[in-house]
């Protein structure tokens, strides 16, 4: 009897051309087959964007090893709606997103384009994964990064991880021989504070670029921001329904009167 190999999707923000993808499926094949569909330029912080106010495209195209992807004009949740709607006659086993270039922990889960490519999977119903470096650097070394990565797929894949469920890895940027393990963590409470430059056009009009900076607010040793600064992975379990159970208990005994 033939064992059928898990069928992967991959998709990011960083864009298809980028080294973080191709470092996620040259690991992820050795798990199943893989497709890759993912962005034509870059789209970070995208959040759950999705198209609606022209046609989306995709195309083929050759990635660094060789390999063929599918690239889109979209974002990166329409990468994964159109890999599920249109190229594929059933839904993968699995969807993978990243290798994200900079983290995506705490508050950055919101807008993370990375993030919401894996969601949307699991909004479908399948495991999905986001992996994220601390490394911004289009450069960066994915050497240590793959490891993990192999780990995680693998004890996924083991475990039976259920259909919907949805995980958020950032990866420390430091050697193998460095980081000290991974940790299941709870998302950092954190926001970003910001800052907008101003400037004026040849035309003396006012533009401005978003800047600003990252405040944690939390102390808790369980966090994903903790887990990072001290050295290791954090794995977060992360849900797509944003119901507020605590709150929903006390607005629930409300009386709703002008």
């Amino acid at each position: 009897m033939e064992i059928r190999r898990p069928v992967i999707l991959i998709s990011n923000d960083d864009g298809i051309q980028a080294g973080g993808i191709l470092a996620l499926s040259e690991v992820a094949r050795s798990f199943g087959d893989v497709i890759v569909v993912a962005p034509d330029s870059p789209q970070s912080a995208m959040g759950h964007a999705i198209t609606i106010t022209k046609p989306l495209r995709l195309y083929k195209e050759k990635l660094a090893d060789g390999s063929l992807g599918y690239a889109c004009n979209g974002t990166p949740a329409d990468c994964v709606k159109l890999a599920t709607g249109v190229l594929l006659k059933r839904n993968p086993d699995l969807v993978l997103s990243g290798i994200n270039h900079g983290t995506n922990s705490s508050a950055s889960t919101i807008y993370s384009g990375t993030l919401s490519a894996a969601r949307e999977g699991a909004i479908q119903g399948i495991p999905a994964i986001g992996f994220s470096l601390c490394n911004y650097s289009d450069e960066a070394d994915m050497t240590a990064a793959k490891e993990i990565v192999r780990t995680i797929i693998a004890t996924a894949l083991r475990q039976k991880f259920a259909a919907g469920q949805l995980l958020n890895v950032n990866i420390p940027n430091l050697p193998l021989e460095a980081i000290k393990g991974i940790k299941t963590t709870r998302q950092a409470a954190g926001r970003w504070v910001e800052e907008f430059d101003e400037r004026t056009d040849p035309q003396g009009r006012k533009y401005y670029w978003l800047t600003g900076k990252f405040i944690l607010q939390d102390d808790r040793d369980d966090s994903d921001e903790a887990a990072l600064n001290q050295g290791f992975v954090s794995v977060t379990p992360l849900t797509h329904d944003l119901t507020h159970l605590e709150m929903f208990e006390v607005v629930n005994k409300w009386e709703f009167t002008a």
